[in-house]
């Protein structure tokens, strides 16, 4: 069953890395396959163990073709929902649902909008949207105010809407170690972008419309509203927010960059680990008073009673986070040992990760694309891999620094691969910021979020402050974070084997030969342009320029693209993690050819590499 569900996973990822998608004739083929290994599986013969390992390969490959197969349905089931070009940048009158709690912008608020009626004569548009609402500004003096102060928060989650909107396909840039906006798009079932061109075509139909996942957006919105209100004008609101709704939109730039060179980053967003303690504490509320109750006890058993506490108090959780990739593999874990205690069966941990990791990517196959999906698994395979079937105790310090390393190692190549960098501090970090988090700020933030109680929230807050204090401290030494270029995907597979090498249990021989693993991530690095030649790479940044040229033993960066808004520019997005990914440490020149944001916008992050 283990090995099943990696092949399907497996056939899902590979199908997000094709150029296209197979024909539907090579999928019919494909599934008739599966369709006659399931049915032939029981008779296959058994007896021997060359027939059982013939037996499994059949039954892996028949899971790897599924999950090309389910992969490659949804993704041409999605895809068929378009905007067709001819009706890009026209005016469409339309009606529909705000399906997401709005996100400010520096201009606006952004959120996504479900299409329900389409007004304009032969117009198509896709049922999952992205809308801006831009500001209205007249000059006033020296500087612009907001024309309607009414713009500032006109949409609510679960409205329903009639609009006049301007559309486009999902467009993003291509450079290499960029991000894949059309891709990340795509997962989010964002089929259109665009925004709000006519207030005279603006007109609200309902207050409201009572679908379930218009009522779980409305209460996040109302959890953001109470946050907001409370920790107004704090620097670290965001976070709080994060941390009760899994929004991090509001996190700033800064911040996020301490949270990643701390190591820290899995922390500040909704984790595995957060629904966890929530679900256990339910457990153990409901186990202590229903067992004091002879009338509940007769009617179901303490243990039954106390597992559909904990397991809707996760899925309760789960909601109100956005039901994130980390938070779907925690609940689905949960819920499978929910039903293993319920039926009083016994599960390893290794068959309950493997039935969470097929039931996310049976529900939603762009899991697979997502960094969160792999750190999220990794870190609990590892964790499992490391501290499961070890004979004796342990005493708890230990087990927390053995929990540390274990973490820390087995999610280095991971780390290095996607984002071509690690934190050196991050134990460090970790040991003191995991239980401030789960176990403090979380807890008091999330009391204070739903109970009409404001010293909860400011109690949540100064907690956090502090732990800020510490990782901003922790982030200015000199050695915070290995940084490296990006290293193939083919020198993961010998990284991970060195891992499983370095984390067996003491006493196997030479453990420490593990590290070798990582030596073709480490030692096989971009090569370089001869001596004479150069390399010139034209980056795409949209509207503007940004030029790099390599040549043997210098770097040369010509103009940095444009200033996107106040935390985001093409130096930051795009320069800066391409010169990361090429292994581009420092820079010898660097010509701004003149003041016009197309060219210089990106200058501060650029300098700042």
């Amino acid at each position: 069953m283990i090995f099943a569900a990696l092949m399907f996973v497996f056939g899902a990822w590979n199908v997000q890395q094709l150029a296209q998608l197979p024909s539907v004739t090579w999928l019919l083929c494909a599934f008739f396959i599966v369709v006659v290994t399931l049915v032939t599986h029981s008779r296959f013969p058994s007896g021997y163990l060359r027939h059982k390992l013939l037996k499994q390969a059949v039954f892996c490959l028949a899971a790897f073709l599924l999950g090309v197969c389910w992969a490659s349905g949804f993704a041409y089931w999605r895809m068929s929902d378009a905007l067709p070009h001819a009706w890009e940048q026209k005016s469409i009158a339309i009606e529909g649902v705000v399906a997401s709690v709005p996100e400010a912008t520096e201009h606006g608020e952004r959120f996504k909008f479900d299409v329900e009626k389409i007004f304009t004569k032969g117009a198509i548009v896709p049922k999952h949207i992205s809308l801006n609402q831009y500001r209205a500004y007249q000059h006033s003096g020296n500087k612009d105010v907001v024309e309607d102060a009414a713009d500032l928060n006109q949409f609510h989650a679960g409205e329903r809407w009639a609009l006049v909107v301007r559309l486009k396909r999902p467009h993003g840039t291509v450079n290499p170690h960029g991000f894949d906006f059309e891709s990340w798009a795509l997962a989010e079932n964002i089929r259109a972008t665009g925004s709000i061109k006519s207030k005279a075509g603006i007109k609200k139909i309902d207050d409201f419309v009572w679908r379930p996942n218009y009522v779980v957006e409305h209460l996040r919105e109302q959890v953001q509203k109470r946050i907001t209100e409370v920790l107004a004008g704090k620097p670290y609101s965001g976070v709080i927010q994060a941390l009760v709704m899994g929004d991090d939109s509001q996190i700033g730039v800064e911040d996020w960059q301490v949270f990643l060179r701390t190591g820290t980053s899995h922390l500040m967003s909704i984790s595995g680990l957060h629904i966890t303690m929530l679900a256990g504490l339910a457990f153990g509320l409901v186990s202590f008073f229903w067992r004091r109750s002879h009338q509940f006890v007769m009617k179901l058993p303490t243990r039954k009673a106390a597992t559909i506490a904990g397991v809707v108090v996760a899925l309760a959780y789960s909601l109100i986070a956005g039901f994130s990739v980390p938070s779907q593999r925690t609940f689905y874990m949960l819920l499978v040992f929910a039903v293993a205690l319920w039926s009083g069966r016994q599960l390893v941990i290794s068959q309950v990760l493997a039935m969470a990791l097929f039931i996310v990517v049976m529900l939603d196959p762009w899991a697979v694309s997502s960094p969160g999906f792999w750190l999220s698994f990794g870190a609990v395979a590892m964790l499992a891999y490391a501290l499961g079937g070890r004979v004796g105790q342990t005493h708890w310090f230990q087990a927390a620094l053995k929990t540390q390393y274990a973490v820390t190692i087995g999610m280095l190549p991971l780390l290095l691969v996607m984002f071509g960098q690690a934190s050196i501090i991050s134990p460090i970090a970790n040991a003191f910021a995991i239980p401030l988090i789960s176990f403090v700020v979380t807890p008091l933030a999330l009391l204070g979020s739903f109970l009409p109680i404001d010293m909860p929230l400011n109690l949540s807050y100064k907690a956090l402050e502090i732990g800020m204090l510490a990782l901003k401290w922790l982030n200015q030494l000199p050695m915070a974070t290995w940084q490296q270029h990006e290293p193939a995907a083919w020198t993961l597979i010998p990284a991970m084997l060195g891992v499983l090498w370095l984390l067996l249990p003491r006493g196997f021989p030479m453990r420490w030969m593990g590290l070798l693993g990582f030596l073709p991530m480490l030692m096989l690095v971009p090569i370089r342009p001869a001596l004479g030649d150069m390399k010139v790479t034209v980056l795409d940044v949209g509207q503007g320029l940004s030029v790099v040229v390599q040549t043997a033993k210098h770097n040369l960066v010509y103009d940095s693209g444009p200033k996107y808004n106040e935390q985001s520019d093409a130096g930051s997005r795009i320069v800066v993690p391409f010169l990361h990914g090429e292994g581009i440490k420092k820079i010898d020149g660097f010509v701004v050819s003149h003041n016009d944001n197309d060219h210089s916008g990106g200058m501060a992050s650029v300098l700042a590499l």
